[in-house]
């Protein structure tokens, strides 16, 4: 099933409107009926949002697999799953077969010049690890630049977003919504 199709699942299951959960979430319910159509798909941070107003994980909307057990993810699996949004940049969710866990990795490889100067911003913590490539990341008035090998740490509420250094970015992010354990 696909993710916009996933999504309006879960809400109609809910008997809940798309004015609701576009609430909920901060955005329009424009956006949220594009998603759902399958006409747009959200950055992370919109999607964080949408799980957590359906009262679900993010993993949850990624894929459809119910397992609770160890899960192997190989390359090859992550290459064949990578998302394209409309903001500039493919992801792949990593583990996603294991639905109830405590953080949701992903990896991210990201263009210069195709992704938007969009700030985000959503509940939780995430860890970045830098693969390939050179990015500036802003975390609220902070500015750190992150090569390869390196990482940061912070609570993504606040005001988060990068700039590219070098033509392309690969990165390894680590989300974590439910910080109260």
């Amino acid at each position: 099933m696909e993710l916009g199709s996933k999504i309006r699942k879960l809400r109609l299951e809910q008997n809940r409107s798309q004015e609701e959960i576009a609430q909920a979430c901060g955005f329009t319910k424009s956006l949220l009926s594009k998603i759902e159509n399958g006409k747009t798909v959200p950055p992370i941070g919109t999607l964080i949002r949408i799980a957590e107003s359906l009262g679900t994980k993010i993993s949850m909307l990624l894929d459809d697999n119910d397992f609770n057990g160890t899960v192997y993810t190989p390359k090859a699996s992550n290459m064949e799953k990578m998302v394209q949004t409309d903001q500039g940049y493919a992801f792949s969710a990593i583990a996603a077969k294991r639905p109830e866990k405590l953080m949701q990795p992903f990896y991210f490889v990201v263009q210069k010049g195709k992704t938007g100067k969009r700030t985000f911003s959503h509940f939780g913590q995430e860890f970045i690890y830098v693969l390939e490539g050179t990015m500036i990341y802003y975390v609220g008035k902070e500015e750190y630049t992150l090569n390869a090998g390196d990482s940061l740490y912070f609570d993504s509420v606040e005001n988060h977003k990068y700039v590219l250094v070098s033509d392309e970015v690969k990165y390894l992010s680590v989300f974590c919504s439910d910080t109260n354990g």
